[in-house]
């Protein structure tokens, strides 16, 4: 997959997160989960975007362990949304299938780039 490619796919799962937590009942606690997923499923896109401009193979591996986290932390919020009944349908299934696909290809791309440079 090239950088583009998974620009554009990590800017598609920003943008259905949005309408996942569009959908969310107005109950606090789906606004308080709602809120944290949004902030690290719309922070995977944005650090993913920060570390295609990166000036070195080291902050290149340090910003892309920026999005593994970001991309781990919303598979999370999904799977917390689902286990709390806040959001059990298809959209949040689809949701945290893909968060969970961007962390494993993003960890492989930084473990790449570590490999490269002589660090495990």
């Amino acid at each position: 997959m090239t950088p583009e490619e998974l620009k554009n796919r990590t800017k598609r799962f920003a943008i259905e997160s949005i309408y996942l937590v569009r959908e969310l009942n107005k109950s606090p606690e789906a606004w308080v989960v709602g809120k944290q997923f949004l902030r690290s499923a719309t922070s995977v896109a944005a650090n993913y975007r920060a570390a295609c401009r990166a000036r070195s193979d080291q902050e290149f591996a340090a910003k892309i362990g920026i999005v593994v986290e970001e991309a781990d932390e919303s598979a999370f919020w999904l799977e917390i949304m689902t286990e709390a009944e806040i959001s059990t349908g298809e959209p949040a299934q689809k949701l945290e299938k893909e968060a969970n696909e961007l962390t494993a290809i993003m960890n492989a791309t930084r473990h790449s780039v570590l490999k490269r440079l002589g660090r495990k």
